[in-house]
């Protein structure tokens, strides 16, 4: 009874709504785009916006603030970052004509609508607290051409309703808690252009989206299994870094596959398509899917196949028989030298054939490549032996070096070297890092588990690298980053560290780079030929969550490293001063956050070859790209660091307590983690004098705590206003107790620290 009474009385409530609304409409607006926006405004909680009135009003007459009309129908209603609060409410599919809605960048919460308006186009509600599930009634949105729900608190799965949106451009997803794998319909999107799904715990292949026509794709930091298909790969701004996918990458299929078989079928059928991974010709080869391509009942294209076979059995043939000329012709030369060269002893020659000859200058000119050879005189290769008198067996063996060193070098101006590609800097003061003095001692850096503070690191030497290895990092002048950073004014000063002090760059194309000036004291610890090596160290660290080395500076006593800029600053400023970016860290983006930069400790700890330490792991040196991506900084410099710089990292509150005993280990990274991990849980500083005494080192205040459910409850960030969940926030503790433990040895390694927190995503999703 009361059901029914309240189906009859709903319609009539809300006519009795319009009906209030049309004598202050003036006539000038759609009583159903009245009625809508009405709605829309309770739902928010009636803010403050300028024109804005709870019933009726004239929004186009009137022009409410952020409403955009054509004639009497409202099509836009534009309110980014307008401090919104509040929920949607279901009054959005009343609008009549509306296009665009864009309430970014605010704090709007609850679930999106399942009645949206159907003449939708851009549909924008980034960086906001929405939760529950994408609704799929996106399928009814056939006008759609961009969607951005990106930033928020999603969950669940990406719904099957894409089969509709033929005409939809840019999607961005990313930085929710979206699971599952993409549905089917995803491959319906003919248009789309740009997809973001970076920052979500995705799973399953990438196969849907094949044939896309994607200019932007980024999937980065997902759970995206098997291998890549080799099609996205040719995607102008394919991004995917974080993501376990298989080595092998899927080969993509011929344009005209050659013929399986020289005979057909007398009914013409088209061949038998192979298994995957069972291809005749090998056992990884890719199914065969374009069979009905391939016609074995007509004779012209029987022809062209057997023709073809027999042209690439010539060309196989004739290239055969000029490899064979050319090797025949080598050989003989070399033994004609070999018999001039050894005319006094025949044990001379078989010892010098094997390659067991005593002294270091025969060993490195065959262990140098042809076209680092290219690039050495005949004197440095082929210099005397130290010693006394020469020998008939030392003139020997320089007659056969000299012999030897002139076949490489007709062999590289014979042979062509492909260059790798370099980072597009304007400018021409911009020059390719030259080798440093030949040869340097094998790449060493820890000898054991700790090292003095006394000496943190020995001088960081490298493996005998060549020229090709330099071609990731340029070579700037001093006078070009004086122009770039306006002589390293005040305004682009971005921070100072334990090494130097960091400006912002602008080349004259507007990129943007941070440049490192390191201070006196760092200098004065390398010699040219260190710091060289040192740029080879760092310019070898690829990694997604490490920032990139773009280049160097080594002139008048100067040395610099200049790195890829971050846009968003630092994690230490934006936890405790940068409160627009704070808002956007709810907890599942602090979990990533973690998750990113134990990835990078990983990476250094148990990745590279030989381990590196950071030895200077804190917010401050954990940086925010463009996209919130953790981008770590100072990966490498260890060895620049002093012990009063350590003494400062101390009492900063990121310092292990065997720091005390004058040792750094790895384990001492993992402490410093946990302290981060801290900051992220609490939002409060490693240390701040500010507080009460008992409260200004964040490790003693908040250790005695995190084993409390109640008292962890408490001293979590109040920014994210509960919106957690109680097991999640224990084990996000549990593992911060494992970080600050005061025995290094008890210490997790980081790559257990990274399963912890995947599984701690897994779960919460």
């Amino acid at each position: 009874m009361v059901h029914s009474i309240r189906e009859m009385y709903v319609p009539v409530l809300m006519g009795v709504v319009v009906i209030l609304a049309l004598p202050t409409c003036r006539g000038d607006t759609d009583p159903r785009d009245v009625f809508a926006i009405n709605g829309l405004y309770a739902a928010l909680g009636f803010p403050p916006l300028p024109g804005w009135v709870p019933v009726g009003g004239d929004p186009c007459a009137l022009r409410w603030q952020g409403v955009q009309c054509v004639n009497a129908n409202i099509t836009g209603i534009i309110l980014n970052g307008a401090n919104l609060e509040g929920q949607l409410g279901e009054s959005l599919n009343f609008f009549a004509s509306i296009i665009k809605i864009d309430l970014s960048n605010n704090h709007i919460g609850g679930s999106i609508p399942f009645n949206l308006p159907i003449t939708i186009r851009n549909f924008f509600l980034s960086g906001n607290q929405f939760s529950g599930s994408i609704p799929d009634t996106l399928s009814l949105l056939g006008q759609l051409s961009d969607l951005s729900l990106n930033d928020n608190h999603l969950t669940g799965v990406i719904p099957d309703a894409f089969q509709q949106l033929t005409g939809l451009i840019n999607l961005d997803l990313s930085g929710n808690s979206l699971s599952g794998q993409l549905p089917p319909s995803m491959g319906n999107l003919s248009s789309l252009t740009t997809l973001h799904l970076q920052n979500n715990t995705l799973t399953g292949t990438l196969n849907v989206l094949l044939d896309l026509p994607l200019i932007d794709l980024n999937v980065e930091n997902n759970l995206f299994s098997g291998p890549v298909p080799g099609k996205l790969l040719n995607i102008p701004n394919f991004r995917r870094a974080g993501n376990p996918f298989n080595t092998t990458i899927i080969p993509s299929p011929p344009a005209s596959p050659p013929s399986l078989s020289p005979s057909s079928s007398p009914s013409g059928a088209p061949p038998p398509k192979f298994a995957p991974g069972r291809h005749a010709d090998g056992p990884y080869a890719p199914e065969i899917s374009h069979a009905p391509e391939i016609s074995h009942s007509a004779k012209g294209g029987k022809f062209l196949t057997i023709k073809s076979i027999g042209w690439v059995v010539i060309v196989a043939c004739f290239i055969f028989i000029v490899l064979a000329l050319t090797l025949c012709i080598y050989l003989l030369r070399c033994c004609q030298r070999r018999q001039k060269a050894n005319k006094n002893s025949k044990r001379h020659e078989t010892h010098a054939y094997s390659g067991s000859i005593e002294g270091p200058d025969h060993y490195e000119s065959l262990q140098k490549p042809y076209h680092y050879s290219e690039k050495v005189s005949k004197e440095t290769v082929a210099r005397p032996p130290v010693g006394g008198g020469k020998s008939r067996r030392s003139n020997n063996l320089k007659s056969k070096r000299e012999a030897e060193e002139d076949d490489l070098n007709r062999m590289a101006a014979v042979s062509k070297h492909s260059e790798d590609h370099e980072i597009d800097m304007t400018g021409s003061d911009a020059n390719i890092l030259p080798p440093p003095p030949p040869p340097p001692p094998p790449f060493t850096l820890l000898s054991g588990e700790s090292a003095s503070l006394n000496s943190p690191f020995p001088p960081i030497t490298l493996r005998r690298h060549t020229t090709q290895s330099f071609n990731r990092v340029k070579s700037f002048t001093i006078a070009s980053l004086q122009v770039y950073t306006n002589s390293f004014s005040q305004e682009n000063l971005i921070g100072e560290g334990m090494v130097g002090t960091v400006f912002r760059a602008e080349l004259p194309n507007g990129k943007l780079l941070a440049v490192k000036k390191l201070d006196a004291a760092a200098s004065r610890q390398q010699s040219d030929e260190e710091f060289l090596e040192l740029v080879h160290c760092i310019s070898k660290l690829q990694h997604a969550n490490i920032v990139e080395l773009v280049g160097y500076c080594a002139e008048h006593g100067q040395r610099l490293l200049v790195y890829a800029y971050c846009r968003n600053g630092t994690l230490h400023d934006a936890l405790h001063l940068d409160d627009d970016i704070h808002k956007k860290f709810s907890w599942n983006a602090r979990i990533r956050l973690a998750l990113q930069a134990a990835r990078a400790l990983e990476y250094l700890h148990e990745v590279c070859e030989p381990p590196l330490v950071h030895q200077n792991f804190k917010s401050a040196n954990v940086l925010l790209d463009d996209e919130l991506v953790v981008r770590v900084s100072d990966c490498g410099l260890a060895s620049l660091i002093s012990s009063s710089s350590m003494a400062q990292l101390q009492s900063l509150g990121y310092g292990a307590p065997e720091l005390e005993l004058g040792s750094y280990a790895y384990q001492s990274d993992v402490y410093s983690f946990g302290v981060v991990m801290l900051e992220l849980l609490t939002g409060r500083k490693s240390f701040d004098r500010s507080r009460p005494r008992g409260e200004q080192f964040l490790v003693r205040w908040a250790i005695p705590q995190l084993h409390d459910i109640n008292a962890l409850s408490r001293m979590v960030d109040p920014s994210l206003n509960g919106a957690y969940l109680s097991k999640s926030l224990s084990r996000f503790a549990d593992i911060i107790l494992l970080c600050v433990q005061p025995e290094p040895e008890f210490r997790p390694p980081m790559s257990e620290i990274v399963q912890n927190l995947l599984h701690m995503i897994q779960r919460d999703t």
